[in-house]
This record gives C-alpha cells, sequence and structure tokens, in this order.
C-alpha cells in the first residue's frame, strides 16, 4: 500500500470467549476467552504480520486486548486502548441467555428484538447510545493516512457498519447477522466516501 493510499479500517471481533461458547451475551462484562480464543488470536496475529498496519486499536475489555496483543506483537506496534470501542451495554441480560432473558423480561426482550438500536434490555444501553459514544473515534481514523486494525465487538461494529453505509441501525441484526470471532471486515474512506472491501473474512497468513 502506498503513502497517499485512502485510509483503511480492519475491523476484527475478539475471539471466543467463556460465555461465547454457552451462547450467553457478554456485553461490557469482562470475559476470558477459552482456549480457542486464545488461538484464532494468535492466527490473526500471524495474518497481521504480513499487513502494512500502521497502528493496533482495540476495546480495554480483556477480550479484545488479548486477542489484539498477538497483532501488535508482530507488527512491533504499540498496542492502544480506547474505551469508546467497548461493546453496547445488555444490562439484566449480561451473562444469561436468549432462553433465559425469555423467561426473566419477555415483554422488554420482544420489544428490544423489535428495534435493537433505538431500546436497551433492562438496566442496559441503547445501541444508538454506543455507537454515539464510539462515532467520534470511527470519524478520527477516517482521515488518518494507513490502516489500523481495530479489535471489538460484534454489536458495536454492526452498528458501525450501518451508519457508515447509511443503513437502518434497527436492522443491524439482519443485515450482519454475526461477526465471526477475530474475522475480518475491511473498510476503505475514498474520497467519494467509504468502500466495504470484505466482510467476514478468515485471517489467514500469507
Amino acid at each position: 500500500m502506498t503513502d497517499d493510499a485512502p485510509p483503511r479500517l480492519e475491523l476484527a471481533r475478539h475471539g471466543e470467549t467463556v460465555w461465547h461458547a454457552e451462547n450467553r451475551y457478554a456485553g461490557s462484562s469482562d470475559v476470558a476467552l477459552t482456549e480457542r480464543g486464545r488461538s484464532q488470536a494468535e492466527q490473526l496475529g500471524r495474518w497481521a504480520a504480513g499487513q502494512p498496519i500502521t497502528q493496533v486499536l482495540c476495546s480495554p475489555l480483556s477480550r479484545a486486548a488479548r486477542t489484539a496483543e498477538p497483532a501488535a506483537l508482530s507488527l512491533g506496534l504499540p498496542l492502544r486502548t480506547d474505551a469508546r470501542l467497548v461493546e453496547v451495554d445488555f444490562g439484566d441480560a449480561e451473562g444469561i441467555t436468549r432462553a433465559e432473558m425469555a423467561e426473566r423480561f419477555p415483554d422488554e426482550l420482544s420489544d428490544w428484538l423489535a428495534a435493537p438500536a433505538a431500546r436497551a434490555l433492562p438496566g442496559g444501553e441503547r445501541g444508538v447510545a454506543a455507537l454515539d459514544r464510539v462515532w467520534p473515534l470511527i470519524t478520527e481514523l477516517a482521515a488518518r493516512p494507513g490502516t489500523t486494525l481495530v479489535v471489538a465487538h460484534g454489536t458495536l461494529l454492526r452498528l458501525v457498519l450501518c451508519r457508515l453505509f447509511d443503513l437502518p441501525l434497527d436492522a443491524y441484526r439482519r443485515l450482519f447477522p454475526s461477526l465471526r470471532n477475530t474475522a475480518l471486515t475491511t473498510v476503505e474512506f475514498r474520497a467519494e466516501g467509504p468502500a466495504l472491501l470484505g466482510l467476514n473474512v478468515p485471517p489467514h497468513a500469507p
């Protein structure tokens, strides 16, 4: 990539966690990676070693930081954390499954599923609020030369993608059903606007 290339983001969701393996919502809770998650992080690091990445940025939650560490190490770059990249807070839904939510607060769950960006789960954060929190950072990165690897969280990243491409925020769950652990979504910021160059691409080393 040349020095005059447009700014680029490589967006990656963190590796698998112990709650992910049990289909439990993690949100802003600090949950550890599984052994598989650590292996995924190492694979991301091997991929990063062959990329023209100029900075590595992650959520301060340990599952994101531990996922980003091998990439930063392989590139010889410092690992920067930014609290604006923390996942949406799911409130009373943290640590439980969808089935448990349906038992404990069925009406609130139904309302949230109908408008998951505009509404919050009990005690939680609205998706639009989390997006407003992180958007100034995305704007900064979109204006900064080079390629930034951003390791963050599935819901937050899907909301970012919707706003980048002028898609309805409440449709993020339908439009982007899943961002796989450590898979890469590539966005390039061109003069005519952002371009989606890859979605959910496994991080294979060259």
